[in-house]
């Protein structure tokens, strides 16, 4: 059997090309071993109703529970997935401390002295963890069925292997994963698994791996920047919008409460070019700044640059304030940033993008107590975004006075102005 290491595509012959995902050369030989069959047992309505429901623990760690919908599942399967250095062993410690409940942490990739020497910086003193540095999976499952854990920890599936399998191939993650997950359900054990990340950004090995398991997360962050955001991209026992926002420090991974706070400490004062927004992440609003720097081109094509947002919805945004307003910006560079590393997808980012473009294009400051948002069309009108009184409310919380936004709402303490096109939206900004 030739298997696709990208996406695990079968075929009984080598091809040049995956028919699954289109990528060259990725087929592997690997041998086709026969599964055994298991006597089924199934259930009616009745009797499965009957059958208690799954718990959920609380890892004390709130952000995190957040995410979880509530905590850990017992007997769950759960992804953990994230660039090296992001911090996802560490967060796996203090999971750990947190939790008074036997646990077993299985290495592949670190050594039991690196292990404590990291546990020793965050001071975890919890004695109910139990480390093992171990590959082979026959006695990594031995030693799961003989100290019955709460939760087994295996950092990371990409590492395990066994007598006839290859580390890292498709077949064996596969088989590990399948593996992992009869033992997580027949003991009612809470497993994480951590996950390796492509170039791309994706999860290494078969995509089969995301549908075996209950729950997918991302730990994401810029190493150079002090936050971390954890977010689900499927949890079959909750929903997937919240994301949990993390601060690393020495001491290891602090929670962050009040991430609009975090996100606007040190924003410039009186500066073109800058304005607020607030997105939603999840059922969560966040305050953020968006900054744009407009300067005159010295090549005959102008440069477009986008960090945090999506550099095609900036060129659409440019196209309707130079084909609607006159701006004439094929003449200039045109660099967006949202500050912090916030990554925002959301289109109720475009009224912010076009305030700042306009204001560094026009050197208008926008005032520092005004917050903008709002969809913008391919005619220039404002649309309605979701979640109006949670966007408004926050920047009520923050001291923000007013708010130009797509529709009216009723909130104390702030003024609100309706702006139906980008046109009224700049006269309201004093452009």
């Amino acid at each position: 059997m030739f298997v696709c290491f990208e996406c695990g595509q079968n075929s009984r012959k080598w091809l040049g090309r995956c028919t699954s995902c289109g990528n060259f050369n990725t087929f592997i030989e690997e041998d086709e071993k026969p599964k055994k069959a298991k006597k089924p047992k199934a259930f009616n309505i009745s009797s499965i109703s009957d059958i208690e429901e799954t718990r959920k623990y609380e890892t004390n760690i709130k952000e995190l529970d957040r995410v979880l919908d509530g905590g850990l599942t017992e007997g769950s399967l759960t992804l953990l997935g994230g660039e090296p250095g992001v911090g996802k062993s560490t967060l796996l410690l203090q999971i750990c401390d947190f939790i008074n409940e036997k646990v077993l942490y299985i290495s592949g990739e670190e050594s039991l002295g690196q292990i404590m020497a990291r546990a020793n910086r965050i001071d975890i003193t919890n004695e109910n963890i139990l480390f093992l540095a171990e590959t082979d999976i026959d006695t990594i499952e031995a030693a799961i069925l003989e100290i019955k854990p709460f939760i087994v920890i295996i950092d990371s599936i990409q590492t395990i292997s066994g007598a006839n399998y290859t580390p890292g191939s498709v077949s064996t993650i596969k088989e590990v994963a399948s593996k992992f997950l009869n033992i997580a359900k027949d003991k009612n054990i809470a497993t994480i698994l951590v996950g390796h990340i492509t170039k791309d950004g994706n999860l290494a090995g078969p995509k089969m791996l995301e549908h075996m398991v209950d729950t997918v997360l991302y730990f994401e962050g810029d190493k150079n920047l002090s936050y971390r955001i954890i977010r689900a991209t499927k949890n079959r026992f909750g929903n997937t919008n919240e994301i949990g926002i993390f601060k690393m420090e020495k001491e290891g991974l602090i929670e962050i409460e009040n991430p609009s706070e975090y996100m606007l400490f040190g924003r410039p004062k009186n500066v073109a070019g800058s304005v607020i927004t607030c997105s939603i992440e999840g059922s969560r609003p966040i305050l953020t700044e968006c900054q744009a720097l407009v300067s005159q081109t010295a090549f005959g094509i102008p440069r477009r640059t986008a960090t945090g947002c999506d550099l095609n919805r900036i060129n659409m945004l440019l196209a309707v304030l130079e084909k609607k307003l006159g701006f004439k910006l094929s003449t200039y560079d045109a660099y967006i940033n949202i500050v912090g590393g916030m990554k925002i997808s959301e289109p109720s980012l475009d009224a912010a993008i076009i305030a700042a473009v306009a204001s560094s294009y026009s050197d208008v400051v926008i005032s520092d107590s005004t917050v903008v948002f709002g969809e913008i069309g391919l005619s220039g009108e404002l649309r309605a975004v979701t979640h109006l009184d949670k966007r408004i409310t926050e920047a009520q919380k923050l001291g923000f006075t007013r708010c130009i936004a797509p529709e009216q709402a009723k909130v104390k303490g702030i003024k609100i102005v309706k702006a139906s096109n980008i046109s009224e939206l700049l006269i309201q900004l004093g452009m």
